[in-house]
């Protein structure tokens, strides 16, 4: 397979991608509304939505956007409008990395070519990902430069995931990981962080030899946590889980287009014991799904642990003068107020355990929606995090 020509940003510019739950306004189950939300929606919104692989899934796009305070005037409207159009259809739009307990069985795959051939291949490996996820593009100058932020990026992926865990839930049940949306995506057959490629070159050699033995079609088929983009001239995050809130979804995308920055900016990045250090990223982001905040980071160099709280927020003092460069030090400060809060599993956790009622944790997360846009709305979003409470203990639930 011949990659295209890699298109460089000489900025790192900003796109991001949300996946929106559509839930029923009265039972709070996803609902395979998305042809009665397009139907409501006005022609001049078409552009920036898309359905997904499921019927119950909206995903709203930004345009490129130089810095986050951009991307925050890009998407409140754009969330507004598809909230408006959701009502009309009589479902809402709810944040957060899996629905707490609509069955997949029950979800309705669009019946596109590819999507009806990717069903036919994965059959229900891919069935039952009805999961949803922030993805986050920045622009970089070259392919080279790409796969160096690919690298780069690679030991900060626990963090990332840990910051965005926000799916608790499955089917109707407490799994017990803060992201049991990593579990089921775990099971596709190119999921995970990349590989260590070092250059271009060798990405190019992976991607043919993967297609020539017939194992990937595109390069959109390697559903890593982070991968390039060619046709954009991106590296696009995709590990994070859909965020409690816009402001939430804005704290991460700073830390992201921080960290590529400073990548980009430094000499090229070394792997020591490759093999070594693979197995250490598994395992914290194994425990970044399991425990969020509070799992506990075994160092890749050193091996020491910390936890990912203090790993981030040392992380956020390190990034402050990138920030200030990239004018998102108001956003990054934010990401590290969220390190010392409750992140969405915990506070969907917390709401199950004060209602005892699934059903309310799905309206609480529809009700992300309009809290986080009014939050905006009044500045109020620094202020906004909850006191940093307890995980509860949830009893496992039935199917």
């Amino acid at each position: 397979m011949s990659l295209e020509t890699f298109r460089g940003n000489f900025r790192p510019s900003l796109g991001v991608e949300l996946e929106f739950q559509l839930v029923d306004a009265e039972s709070m189950a996803l609902s395979n509304a998305v042809d009665d939300v397009f139907a409501a929606l006005p022609s001049s919104a078409l552009d920036s939505v898309k359905p997904e692989f499921y019927r119950s899934c909206l995903e709203i796009n930004s345009d490129v956007c130089a810095d986050v305070d951009e991307v925050r005037r890009d998407l409140e409207p754009r969330i507004a409008e598809l909230d408006r159009a959701a009502r009309c259809a009589g479902v809402r739009l709810a944040w957060g990395g899996t629905h707490p307990f609509s069955h997949w069985r029950d979800q309705e795959v669009v019946q596109t070519p590819r999507y009806k051939e990717l069903v036919e291949q994965y059959r229900e490996t891919l069935c039952r990902q009805v999961t949803f996820g922030l993805h986050v593009h920045v622009g970089v100058p070259s392919g080279d430069e790409a796969i160096k932020v690919c690298d780069g990026l690679r030991e900060y992926i626990p963090g990332l995931l840990a910051l965005s865990a926000n799916s608790p839930f499955w089917c109707g049940r407490a799994t017990g990981l803060l992201s049991h949306r990593t579990e089921i995506m775990a099971t596709s057959p190119v999921s995970g962080p990349p590989p260590a490629m070092g250059s271009w070159a060798h990405f190019e050699a992976l991607v043919d030899r993967l297609s020539s033995c017939g194992m990937i079609q595109t390069p959109k088929e390697l559903w890593w946590d982070l991968r390039p983009n060619a046709s954009l001239g991106t590296v696009e995050v995709r590990v994070c889980d859909m965020p409690a809130d816009l402001p939430t979804t804005l704290g991460i995308v700073a830390l992201i287009q921080c960290l590529v920055h400073r990548i980009v900016q430094a000499d090229a990045y070394s792997h020591a014991d490759e093999e070594c250090e693979s197995l250490i990223l598994d395992q914290n982001r194994w425990r970044a799904a399991r425990h969020g905040l509070d799992a506990m980071f075994a160092d890749l160099n050193t091996s020491q642990t910390q936890s990912a709280r203090d790993v981030l927020e040392q992380l956020v003092h390190e990034l402050e003068a990138t920030a200030v460069e990239l004018h998102c030090d108001g956003w990054l400060a934010y990401a590290g107020t969220m390190a010392r809060q409750p992140i969405g599993a915990e506070q969907q956790l917390a709401e199950f355990e004060r209602t005892g009622n699934l059903v309310d944790v799905a309206r609480y997360q529809a009700d992300w929606a309009s809290r986080g846009l009014n939050l905006l709305a009044s500045n109020r979003w620094i202020e906004s995090r909850r006191p940093r409470v307890v995980t509860p203990s949830v009893p496992m639930l039935s199917y």
